[in-house]
């Protein structure tokens, strides 16, 4: 129909060319965000070009989530697209990262059997704010570590025991987040890394060569993975040098005499050491931070406390 030289729709028309419904049209145009150009003399809405160009954008902005009121306010240049575009830019990625929180949450459900109150306090975990994650961190490093002589090299370690979940996570990064931080507030691995820290303090204070935790696996190291790398069992004549020189290394940091009593303190160190959770806690930590997944230990860890066992008598 043309009505002044205008060439006009109907609602029918409309939806042909929009490909919308005729009652979502006439909801549009009731809400004023698309209204009639005119009426034809029966009293029925006519419509212009420029009505199918806004419904299209409609439609668009619809797709991308908008609601009705916030499109209106662009249509009628109340707001700028650029502007709507970018908060919506950043509600979406809020709805994003929540989403990869619960995904999450739902797939380590689904592979560990969680039980209902499990899974509670994971989604807890999970929803936790950065000021948040940090403060329960913090707590788990200040029972850890608070308080113990030789301050700096503590709080170096705590320092490197910090995670950082970034702004935009991977899921596994979530994942990781959440078993972590179930891992931080496990009251005997809390008491144990408590142990393991004032014994370190105490024998730097009685032997004094610094760290000796860190030199003992370092050293072990150094000394079994080759051995390892050969296939020599713990329990072979060849092991016997191996295990000499670390008791005389850990006589040497403590200020003891290599004896049977000093090699009983040895293996209850490595012991301690060669707690599984404190590895977990590493590699978790790594893939929050992005850092290079950890080298196992337990290998060599397992094989010198064999080779030690062997030789300590009880």
């Amino acid at each position: 129909m043309r009505m002044d030289g205008e060439t006009l729709y109907s609602i029918g028309d409309l939806a042909r060319r929009t490909g919308l419904t005729v009652k979502t049209i006439r909801f549009y145009s009731d809400r004023g965000i698309v209204a009639p150009t005119d009426r034809n003399p029966a009293g029925y809405r006519l419509y212009n070009l420029a009505a199918v160009a806004r419904l299209d954008l409609v439609q668009t902005l619809r797709d991308l989530g908008l609601d009705l009121s916030t499109i209106r306010k662009v249509l009628d240049r109340e707001l700028s697209l650029p502007e709507v575009a970018a908060a919506h830019a950043d509600a979406l990625a809020v709805q994003i990262r929540t989403l990869r929180l619960r995904r999450a949450v739902l797939t380590a459900v689904a592979e560990r059997g969680s039980s209902p109150e499990e899974m509670d306090l994971m989604h807890k975990l999970a929803k936790l704010s950065e000021e948040e994650r940090r403060r329960l961190i913090g707590d788990f490093l200040g029972a850890t570590f608070g308080g113990v002589p030789n301050a700096p090299a503590f709080a170096a370690i705590g320092r490197s025991m910090t995670p950082e979940l970034p702004d935009d996570p991977r899921a596994e990064q979530v994942a990781a987040w959440v078993e972590l931080a179930e891992l931080s507030q496990d009251s005997d691995f809390r008491a144990h890394l408590r142990r393991m820290a004032e014994e370190e303090s105490a024998e730097q204070a009685r032997g004094g060569a610094g760290g000796p935790g860190r030199d003992l696996v370092a050293t072990a190291r150094v000394h079994v993975a080759p051995a390892l790398a050969a296939g020599v069992a713990p329990t072979a004549p060849e092991a016997d040098r191996i295990v000499a020189e670390l008791s005389a290394h850990y006589a040497h940091v403590v200020g003891a005499p290599d004896d049977a009593g000093l090699r009983r303190r040895l293996l209850a160190r490595l012991e301690s050491a060669n707690d599984p959770r404190r590895e977990r806690y590493l590699r978790l930590l790594a893939v929050i931070n992005d850092w290079p997944a950890p080298e196992s230990l337990t290998p060599v860890l397992d094989w010198t406390l064999q080779a030690l066992r062997a030789r300590t008598p009880r």
